[in-house]
């Protein structure tokens, strides 16, 4: 199979923009984890996870809001086991998820939380995040989208 060319995925003048825009762009830094310390985040997702060893369990994506750490992610594991299930159905709870049956649904969007976060240093001598703890403060309204159509008269957007 012939390796594709750039010549092949661009034309001359698209050629030409995207070599001026890498010229002129900085390579981004290497991510490195965040400062350990409190931040205002949002609860952006909650998903079912399986680690390598084959634990079940749920992972919770919270999204700084403010500061210059604006816009990064970090995650929190809530496993599934007989062991972890204290602290998963407490921290669960903090969302609202008082049942087993509502993972399966989106969890609600808007939950601003207080996230405390440490940093761990693995085995391999990596340092990572961990969420130590997290409460919510407040429900934001959502943003309205602004592709969405426009409210029609007499119904509220």
């Amino acid at each position: 199979m012939e390796r594709r060319k750039l010549s092949d995925l661009f034309g001359e003048q698209d050629r030409e923009r995207l070599a001026q825009a890498f010229d002129k762009t900085q390579a981004a830094t290497d991510l490195v984890p965040l400062p350990a310390g409190e931040y205002i985040a949002h609860v952006v997702e909650g998903t079912f996870v399986v680690a390598k060893t084959g634990t079940r369990g749920y992972k919770l994506t919270f999204q700084v809001l403010e500061g210059e750490h604006t816009g990064r992610r970090v995650w929190q594991d809530l496993w599934l086991t007989p062991a972890a299930m204290p602290m998963t159905k407490r921290d669960l709870a903090k969302l609202g998820v008082t049942s087993l049956g509502q993972l399966d649904q989106p969890l609600p969007r808007g939950i601003r939380c207080r996230v405390q976060l440490a940093l761990r240093r693995d085995d391999g001598g990596r340092e990572h995040n961990r969420v130590r703890s997290f409460e919510v403060i407040g429900i934001d309204r959502p943003e309205r989208d602004p592709f969405a159509p426009a409210a029609e008269e007499g119904i509220a957007a």
